[in-house]
């Protein structure tokens, strides 16, 4: 049933916000989820082969769907149509097959990009499986959709739940979006610690979550889950 209440959340968000793009009512509805239940406690995994009692980004997605904040993200991450061909032709998709999805022309040469950049409000940082690359960085932008902010700048701080085994760093740590939107970039960098390192070619899987605080004014929390992890087969 997570369809069609989802479905039905969306068509609220878009009736609210006419001009915003369905990669913006996603986001909306991915950003200001729950991960608390109604005790005040993480929400939990039932299933009892995952380790740990809190659920992960993967038991649960991005959490439990709050419309009436949704109503209200504050800020989105958003995607064009440019952004999906720059996706496909990360993924190596040929010119025809992305010219039977698209019905026109792509040149990827002037596409750089990789997959893990799509302006996602969610991120997951996928290492080798030997740990090779101790260090991955995400990249993302964010644009500012809140109507208290028409004229006024506003400012938001970079709070990331630690994941064990990582050190994690958000550049800059604060944005500051001068109106209605204005657009902001970042970078989300993991590096792995040197315990985490010599476990050779151990899976693992951390999760954690960036959140973007809103200094003074409403407040606003705009919460994406953030996951490390070796094991490829997932993707």
């Amino acid at each position: 049933m997570a369809c069609p209440h989802l479905a039905g959340v969306g068509a609220l968000l878009k009736k609210a916000h006419p001009d915003w793009s369905p990669a913006a009512v996603r986001s909306a509805i991915m950003t200001t989820a729950d991960t608390t239940d109604l005790s005040g406690g993480p929400i939990q995994d039932s299933n009892p082969a995952h380790h740990g009692p809190a659920a992960t980004g993967f038991a649960m997605g991005a959490g439990q769907v709050n419309p009436n904040k949704a109503l209200h993200p504050g800020l989105v991450y958003d995607l064009g149509s440019s952004d999906y061909v720059n996706l496909l032709c990360a993924m190596n998709f040929t010119a025809n097959q992305i010219r039977a999805i698209t019905r026109s022309v792509t040149d990827c040469s002037s596409s750089s990009a990789p997959s893990s950049d799509l302006n996602y409000p969610s991120f997951v940082a996928v290492f080798s499986a030997n740990r090779s690359d101790h260090v991955l960085e995400l990249r993302r932008t964010l644009t500012n959709v809140d109507d208290d902010q028409e004229i006024m700048a506003t400012y938001y701080e970079a709070h990331v739940t630690a994941l064990d085994g990582f050190k994690v760093r958000v550049v800059p740590e604060k944005l500051v979006f001068k109106c209605k939107g204005d657009e902001q970039s970042f970078k989300l960098v993991l590096e792995m610690e040197s315990h985490l390192k010599e476990e050779d070619n151990k899976p693992f899987l951390r999760s954690g979550y960036l959140k973007w605080i809103q200094v003074g004014g409403s407040k606003r929390v705009v919460q994406s889950p953030v996951v490390a992890t070796n094991i490829n087969s997932f993707f």
